[in-house]
Formats: structure tokens, C-alpha cells, sequence
């Protein structure tokens, strides 16, 4: 029986207003609030909303028998919790159907999986956090961000409790094996891997409604039976894509929702079943372990991290940014804890890019700037205001073996105040004992006892 795993991304970065360099210094609020606000609110009502509501409305007329997977980042969920609450409520409704598994990522959508090992493992923990406290879920896969994947990724993934992670099925890596199996990380075998079958999932989120491609139109049936079509040995199909196909990327006039509506009757015709990423782990087997030497994504065709990486700019950008991380994690300032998460996500370094797409547009066609180089220099003039406030926090001119044996004191300062506060507990309650009657130290019950004999 073939399964099809539909996973869905969510995520928005705080984008930043025109900081110019004379701001540096006097300004210390750096996020375009207009454009978060209607950028969010836009998406959610035209995307996000009527497409839970389709799902839904699957979920109620198929039962368990149809199920899906989400990320959110922890940015897109502080904008929605901010502008569009209704969001977290209709998502929460999902939740509750048991039918939708929530996955792990970094917090800001951050590159700091190939950055800072200590702030990957900080933000994933961040996140996971705010998904259990807001949809009751401990997320059990995970997802990095842009399906950003190595074997040394696979081995912090693996350390943290993960059973499985997603990444993208890149051609340059399987080579002439298929996309459409479970397979396991090379590095660290426990570590289940789901690949994106690219081709399938691209047919939805960029093809759907492209009247000259030659399967327009796209039907349920026409999309099942290709599915149904594959090598009877491959039992897995993952559809991965970004939440805002539906409704965004293809609105609602092109049918999208109608499509959607329809797969899980097909499907059924066809004798599939829909899984979440961790039914996937729970049902099937790898076929065998996949090894990854160089990071990759599901970005571009090269299907690597040159969006964000792939340039001077970018690199200068990323190097600075990372080079304050460890007096960041020191700091107790929690709005510079909160913008270092803001500035970190990848959205920021993707507007550097300077790359053009296959049909010749470049990357920045998506930015809210007229140039990489103005995208660079905004984002430089905010970091620069933003390591002064963090170097008035601490220091340059603390080195680095002085500022890990403040971090080595604080932390055992944690510790200790962690176990006093236990201490203090515990007497607490053996007082309270004591005063109700129902526990005395054992000398107290001994002098007692010899005053009521003595008052017989």
C-alpha cells in the first residue's frame, strides 16, 4: 500500500524597515511594523485560515484516515499570535483532531545549523517549547530550516532525541536512487530520513495553474494516478511545500482548494493511505543509509546553500552576525535576546543573493529591496547598531577565556540556585507537615509520646 506524507511549511521572518547609517547609534528599533503586520495578515486570510479550513473539513470527512505534518517557526507564530490570533485558535482545532503531527526546526529559521552548534541546539529547544505550550505536541521529527541537511547536522539531530528528519530527495545525492523510499542517516543510523519528491510536490505548489505546462489541467484523479503510477516497490511518496500554496501562490479562483478537497476520495480508489512523518518512521523500513558530505537544501536546481551562502556579501553578513553568539547567549537582556533571533533569520542573507533562478529572474525579485547590495546594507547598518548594544552588555575587550569562565560561573550559579530553591521547597513542606500533625522529626514524636504517657 502506498502512503502519501503531506508536510506543510509555515514560517515569515520580521522584516526590517530603512535603517540608514546615521540611525546607527540613536535608533534601536529596526523592524518595518506596517509591512509585518500586512504581509501577515494578507497571507493568513487569503492562505493560511480557509486552507486549515479545508483541512479541516478533510480531517472530519475522512477521519484518521487523512493526516498531514506542519513547521511553523517561532517567528511566524509571535507575528500571527500578534495580528492574526484567530490563526493559533484554528490551528489549535487541528491539533486537537489528532490527525496533525507538529515538527521540530530552529526557532528564527536560522542558519545556525551550519554556523553555531550551542545556538542550533538553544533555538531548537526554543521552538519545541512553544509548540508544546501552544498545540500539546512534542515534536519527534525535525525539519530544518530550507531542509538544510549534512551527516554532521544529522548527528546534532540525533543527540537532541529526534527519530527522524526531513530533507530534500537531490538528485546529485541519490544519484539513480529513488526519493520515494524511507531511508537512514549514514552518520548516525537511528536517524530515519524523509525525502521531498521534488517533481510532485512542484507540480502543486508552481505548476498548478500554468496553462502552458503540458499536464495542465491538474486534476485529484490525474495527480493520484500518477502517484499510483510509480514502481509498485516504492511505498512512499513525501510531498513537502510551503503553506502559502494554497491560496497564496495558487489563489483561490485556480481551483487549489477544490483540488485538495479531492485527493483523499482518490486516494482511497487507489487503496493509499495518507501517514505524518513519525507514522512513516513507526511503519516502515529504510531501504538503506544515505550520506551527505555537503550541505543541501531545496533550494534552486544546485539544490545547495548558495542562496544564502553563495556570495561575498552574504558571507561577511553571516560571519558577523555569528561572531557575537556566545556574549548574546551570556546576555540577560531579553529584547536583545528576542532581536538576535529576528536577525538571524535566513530570509535576511536570501535577499543578498545575487544569483539568477533558471528562467533568468534573480532571487532578490522576492525581496523587499531594489538590490542585494541595498538588502546588504540595511541588514549591516541594523547589525552594526545591534553589536554596539550587545557590547555594552559585554565587552569586546573580555577574551574569550575570560567570558567561558563567566559562562562557566554563571551557569554553576544556576545550578546552585536550582538546588536551594529544591532545599527550600522541601522544608516548606516538612513544615507544613509539622504545623498540620501529620509529620514531626523524630525526637519531636519521642517527647510527645512520653508526655501523654506521663499525663495517663
Amino acid at each position: 500500500m502506498k502512503a502519501i506524507c503531506f508536510y506543510f511549511q509555515i514560517h515569515q521572518p520580521f522584516r526590517l524597515k530603512n535603517y540608514r547609517f546615521f540611525d546607527i547609534g540613536n535608533d534601536h528599533y529596526y523592524y518595518d511594523d506596517f509591512a509585518n503586520d500586512e504581509i501577515i495578515t494578507r497571507i493568513a486570510h487569503r492562505s493560511y485560515l480557509p486552507a486549515n479550513q479545508v483541512l479541516l473539513d478533510m480531517i472530519r470527512e475522512n477521519g484518521k484516515r487523512f493526516k498531514v505534518a506542519f513547521s511553523i517557526s517561532g517567528t511566524a507564530i509571535e507575528q500571527l499570535e500578534q495580528y492574526v490570533p484567530e490563526f493559533i485558535d484554528s490551528m489549535k482545532e487541528l491539533a486537537a483532531t489528532g490527525c496533525v503531527e507538529f515538527l521540530s526546526e530552529t526557532y528564527a529559521h536560522s542558519l545556525a545549523s551550519l554556523q553555531d552548534a550551542d545556538e542550533f541546539v538553544a533555538q531548537v529547544k526554543a521552538h519545541d517549547a512553544k509548540i508544546e505550550q501552544l498545540f500539546g505536541q512534542k515534536p519527534k521529527v525535525f525539519r530544518n530550516t530550507e531542509l538544510i541537511y549534512d551527516d554532521d547536522i544529522a548527528q546534532m539531530v540525533h543527540s537532541l532525541g529526534f527519530k527522524g528528519m526531513i530533507t530534500d530527495g537531490a538528485k546529485h545525492i541519490l544519484g539513480w536512487k529513488s526519493p520515494n523510499y524511507l531511508y537512514a542517516a549514514a552518520s548516525t543510523p537511528k536517524l530515519k530520513l524523509l525525502l521531498k519528491n521534488s517533481k510532485l510536490s512542484d507540480d502543486i505548489s508552481f505548476r498548478f495553474r500554468n496553462s502552458d505546462w503540458s499536464a495542465y489541467p491538474l486534476t485529484a484523479d490525474k495527480y493520484i494516478g500518477w502517484i499510483a503510477g510509480l514502481p509498485q516497490e516504492e511505498q512512499l511518496v513525501n510531498l513537502f511545500m510551503n503553506y502559502e500554496t494554497f491560496g497564496e501562490l495558487q489563489p483561490r479562483e485556480s481551483g487549489i482548494f477544490e483540488f485538495l478537497k479531492a485527493l483523499p476520495r482518490f486516494a482511497a480508489e487507489s487503496g493509499m493511505q495518507f501517514l505524518t512523518p513519525s507514522g512513516v518512521i513507526a511503519k516502515l523500513k529504510p531501504v538503506g543509509e544515505l550520506s551527505v558530505m555537503h550541505p543541501i537544501s531545496w533550494a534552486d536546481e544546485a539544490r545547495d546553500t548558495s542562496a544564502w551562502l553563495g556570495n561575498i556579501l552574504q558571507q561577511e553578513a553571516v560571519e558577523k552576525l555569528y561572531s557575537i553568539a556566545e556574549r548574546v547567549r551570556l546576555c540577560g537582556n531579553r529584547r536583545i535576546k528576542q532581536e538576535w533571533n529576528y536577525l538571524q533569520s535566513s530570509d535576511h542573507f536570501f535577499y543578498m543573493c545575487t544569483k539568477h533562478n533558471s528562467d533568468g529572474t534573480v532571487h532578490s525579485h522576492y525581496s523587499p529591496y531594489e538590490s542585494p547590495y541595498a538588502a546588504f546594507t540595511n541588514y549591516m547598518n541594523v547589525l552594526s547598531d545591534f553589536m554596539i548594544r550587545v557590547e555594552q552588555e559585554y565587552p569586546v575587550d573580555i577574551d574569550n577565556e575570560e567570558l567561558n569562565a563567566l559562562l562557566l560561573t554563571i551557569r554553576n550559579q544556576e545550578t546552585e540556585i536550582n538546588n536551594l530553591k529544591r532545599q527550600v521547597a522541601m522544608m516548606r513542606n516538612n513544615i507544613v507537615k509539622d504545623t498540620t500533625g501529620d509529620f514531626a522529626p523524630e525526637g519531636e514524636n519521642k517527647k510527645r509520646t512520653g508526655r501523654k504517657h506521663k499525663s495517663k
